[in-house]
C-alpha cells in the first residue's frame, strides 16, 4: 500500500468536489475515499434544489451500482448450495426452459431458432444468458420488437427501474418467458437484465422475497443498515433530477417510487443506499477473505475477468467500455481492481493494489454512457491524494 491519504491531496478532492455542486450542476454530492483506515467525507449541495443539505448519511437512489451487491448475494447461495453456477436454472426458472433466439435482434419475435443449450446462473452473472441491452437498440430508428415487447411488458429491462410499474417477480417471470433471447446462451456480453433474473433466480431457491434475502445474506452482516429497496426514512433521500431541454428537472421526488416497498425488487438498479453502507462493502471485497460473506476464493472469482476472447470479441456496438475492462460477477474489472457506477449518479471502485475503497453519491443522471465531469474529476483527485 502505498503512504496514505494527504492533506493536500484530500483537499484536492473537496475542491473538485466543490466546483461541480450548483442548482443547475450536480445540487448535492457525498464524495467518500478510504484507505486502510482512514475515511475522508465530503457532503456538499443540498438534497434538493432549495432543500436542506446534505450529509454523510444521505440517502441516494444507486441504480446499477445494484448489480455487484446482487452478485454478491447470488454467490452467498451458490456457497450455502441452494443451485449451482453452472446448473441450468430450469429447476427454479422454468420460465427459461427451452429458449427461442431470434435469428436477428432486431426482427420479428416469431423468426427464431432453438438455443443451443441452457441458461446458467454462471451466465447471468456474467451477462452472457443471451438477453439484455446492446448499443444499437436505442439508435435504431424504428423501434426493434424485441424492445417494444419489453416496454408493453412493463419489464423494466432496458432502461432504469420503474418500480411504479414492474410487476411482481412471478408475472414478471412468466412475461420474460414470453420473449426470446436475442443471443444464444454463452455467445454475447449483453448489458443488466441478467442481474434482474438473478433477484427472482435467488428468492426461489431461498423461499423469501428477494429483499430478505439480500438482507440476510449481504445487508445485514455488513451493517448496511440504510441500503434497501425503498428508503425508511424519506427526509434523508436526495431528490432525482436529470437534464431535459437545457435543465434539470426532477424525475423522482423523495416521497416518489422509493418511498415503498416495490412489487419487484429489482437486482438490477433499485437499492438505494448511503456512501458509508458502500464503504462496507467496497471494504469487504478488499479483504483476503470477504468475510462475513463470501470466502477468498469466491471472491476471486468475482472480482477477475470471466468474459471469454469469443464472448469478447462478439460485444455489439455500444459497450465500448469492453475494449479497456472485462466482466466479472455482476461487476466490471480492470488492472486496478473492480467497480461499478450507477447512471442515476453513483459511482463506486475497490481498488485492492492500494488498498483503496472510493464512492461517489450525486442525484444527477448520467447523460451519456461517458462519465459526467463531476466523476471524473472526483477519481482523478482520488488517486492523487495517495501519498506515494
Amino acid at each position: 500500500m502505498a503512504g496514505g491519504l494527504s492533506d493536500a491531496g484530500l483537499a484536492g478532492v473537496r475542491d473538485a468536489v466543490a466546483r461541480h455542486v450548483g442548482d443547475e450542476r450536480v445540487p448535492g454530492v457525498v464524495a467518500l475515499v478510504s484507505q486502510g483506515d482512514q475515511v475522508q467525507v465530503e457532503a456538499r449541495g443540498s438534497l434538493t434544489i432549495g432543500g436542506a443539505a446534505v450529509a454523510r448519511d444521505s440517502i441516494f437512489r444507486i441504480a446499477s451500482t445494484t448489480k455487484p451487491i446482487t452478485a454478491v448475494a447470488t454467490l452467498a447461495l451458490v456457497g450455502e448450495g441452494l443451485f449451482g453456477l453452472d446448473e441450468p436454472v430450469d429447476r427454479l426458472l422454468p420460465e427459461l426452459a427451452n429458449r427461442r433466439v431470434l435469428r436477428r435482434p432486431d426482427g420479428p419475435l416469431t423468426d427464431t431458432i432453438a438455443a443451443e443449450r441452457a441458461v446458467t446462473t454462471r451466465d447471468l452473472l456474467t451477462f452472457t444468458w443471451g438477453f439484455g441491452m446492446q448499443g444499437a437498440m436505442f439508435t435504431a430508428p424504428e423501434p426493434w420488437p424485441i424492445v417494444t415487447a419489453v416496454a408493453e411488458r412493463e419489464l423494466g429491462a432496458f432502461g432504469p427501474p420503474q418500480p411504479d410499474t414492474t410487476p411482481e417477480p412471478d408475472t414478471w417471470m412468466a412475461r420474460l418467458g414470453e420473449l426470446p433471447l436475442l443471443a444464444q446462451p454463452g455467445e454475447r456480453w449483453l448489458y443488466s437484465a441478467g442481474s434482474q433474473v438473478l433477484g427472482v433466480l435467488a428468492a426461489r431457491a431461498a423461499g423469501a422475497p428477494f429483499g430478505d434475502v439480500m438482507r440476510e445474506q449481504v445487508l445485514a452482516p455488513l451493517g448496511m443498515d440504510d441500503t434497501a429497496f425503498y428508503a425508511n426514512d424519506t427526509s434523508r433521500l436526495a431528490t432525482a433530477y436529470e437534464r431535459r431541454d437545457g435543465k434539470l428537472e426532477v424525475s423522482d421526488p423523495p416521497d416518489g417510487q422509493l418511498s415503498r416497498p416495490p412489487r419487484f425488487p429489482d437486482g438490477a438498479g433499485g437499492l438505494v443506499s448511503t456512501a458509508e453502507d458502500l464503504l462496507r462493502f467496497g471494504r469487504m471485497l478488499l479483504l483476503p477473505g470477504g468475510n462475513p460473506v463470501l470466502t477468498a476464493e469466491t471472491v476471486a472469482e468475482m472480482t477477475r475477468d470471466q468474459l471469454t476472447p469469443a464472448q469478447r470479441a462478439n460485444a455489439w456496438p455500444g459497450f465500448s467500455f469492453l475494449d479497456d475492462r472485462g466482466w466479472g460477477y455482476g461487476v466490471s474489472v480492470t488492472e486496478w481492481g473492480y467497480a461499478w457506477d450507477g447512471g442515476l449518479g453513483t459511482s463506486w471502485r475497490s481498488d485492492p493494489k492500494e488498498e483503496m475503497v472510493g464512492i461517489l453519491m450525486t442525484q444527477r443522471a448520467w447523460e451519456s454512457p461517458t462519465p459526467p465531469p463531476v466523476t471524473v474529476d472526483f477519481w482523478t483527485s482520488a488517486y492523487q491524494a495517495i501519498d506515494d
